[in-house]
C-alpha cells in the first residue's frame, strides 16, 4: 500500500462542497454520511465535515505576494494543472491568485493558483516544470 495524505476540515454546506470538489475540481466522491463526505483529492483523502470552518484572515508572503494561510492543495502534473486552470477559468472561479508562473526559467519553475472553496477554505494548486524541484 502506498502512503496517502488525509485532511479533515469543516464546511458550512455539504451540497455546495460536493458541487465544488466533485463537479468543479473533478474529485471522486467516496463514503459519506449526513454530516460528512470523503473525496479522492488527487490521490489523497479529504473528509469534509459539516460545521463552521476555522477560516483565518491570516496571510503569508511568498516572493512579495500575499497568500492565504492556512491552505492546502495538490501538486499536479504540468499539463493537468493547465487543464484544471482552464476548467476553473471557464467556470468563472474567483481566484485569490490566478494561474501564474513563478521562477520562470529557473530550476524551481512552477505554476500556482489559489482559490477558496464555498466555505472559505483556501486551496493552492501547483505544478513544477521539473518534479525534482518539488523539495
Amino acid at each position: 500500500m502506498s502512503t496517502f495524505f488525509h485532511h479533515a476540515f469543516l464546511v458550512r454546506d455539504l451540497d455546495a462542497a460536493r458541487t465544488f470538489y466533485s463537479d468543479l475540481l473533478g474529485c471522486r466522491e467516496g463514503r459519506s454520511a449526513p454530516t460528512w463526505v470523503d473525496f479522492d483529492f488527487f490521490g489523497h483523502q479529504i473528509s469534509l465535515h459539516l460545521g463552521e470552518p476555522a477560516v483565518s484572515p491570516t496571510l503569508g508572503e511568498v516572493d512579495g505576494i500575499a497568500v492565504p494561510m492556512p491552505h492546502f492543495g495538490a501538486i499536479l502534473e504540468w499539463d493537468a494543472f493547465d487543464a484544471l486552470a482552464a476548467r476553473l477559468i471557464q467556470a468563472g472561479a474567483n481566484f485569490v491568485i490566478p494561474p501564474s508562473v513563478r521562477y520562470q526559467g529557473n530550476p524551481a519553475e512552477q505554476k500556482t493558483m489559489f482559490l477558496f472553496d464555498p466555505s472559505g477554505n483556501a486551496l493552492e494548486f501547483k505544478a513544477f516544470k521539473d518534479p525534482n524541484a518539488i523539495y
